[in-house]
């Protein structure tokens, strides 16, 4: 095949790559400024409701919810490591840190469950427990969303050939949990440090 039809196919691929990743970049703006209508919300309220928490409550364990995050935040360090492994075309370390990387987000989550279990308040139990659920279980599903993408690319590692060229499903992927926790942080300063 001569060596011009072989750059013009890599600079289609390249340029395809980008508008699928420009694409996803602005998915990712529109579900920051769902959040940040979230954010808002929860400031406004706290700082405008004079009996903001519910009655019997004085404010929310911060040690566990802490563990979880920082299982969470690591696991970003982890696809990190999952992503550079591809790069580097060792596609054992690879599967080994996306299922590391999917154990944690799997724990958080685990966590999560725990604590809404044990929490004397629900979803009704005035605004505080309405927003707190919203922004836990709202983020909670985008985790598990990223969760399943992970699946997702790790079972897409086992075609033969299929991250020969291109990434951009493991790119994509890696950027939507850094953003998952990225909001997390956010998230637990606002409801757990901040109360």
């Amino acid at each position: 095949m001569d060596s011009s039809v072989i750059s013009k196919q890599s600079e289609h691929i390249h340029d395809e790559q980008r508008s699928k990743m420009f694409g996803f970049i602005v998915f990712l703006l529109s579900e920051t400024f769902i959040f940040l209508g979230f954010f808002t919300a929860y400031i406004v309220y706290k700082t405008t409701i004079p009996d903001w928490l519910p009655a019997g409550v004085s404010g929310l364990e911060v040690r566990d919810p802490a563990i979880n995050t920082l299982f969470l935040v690591s696991s970003s360090f982890v696809i990190y490591l999952a992503e550079s492994a591809l790069a580097r075309h060792n596609l054992t370390e690879f599967r080994l840190f996306l299922m590391l990387t999917i154990a944690m987000g799997s724990y958080f989550l685990l966590g999560q469950a725990i604590e809404w279990s044990h929490l004397s308040f629900g979803f009704t139990t005035g605004v505080f427990g309405g927003i707190f659920y919203l922004l836990t279980g709202f983020h909670g599903l985008h985790v598990l969303i990223g969760i399943l993408l992970q699946i997702l690319v790790l079972g897409r590692s086992f075609i033969p050939g299929n991250y020969d060229t291109g990434h951009f499903g493991v790119n994509a992927t890696s950027l939507f949990w850094h953003f998952v926790d990225v909001i997390w942080i956010v998230l637990f300063v606002l409801i757990y440090i901040w109360q």
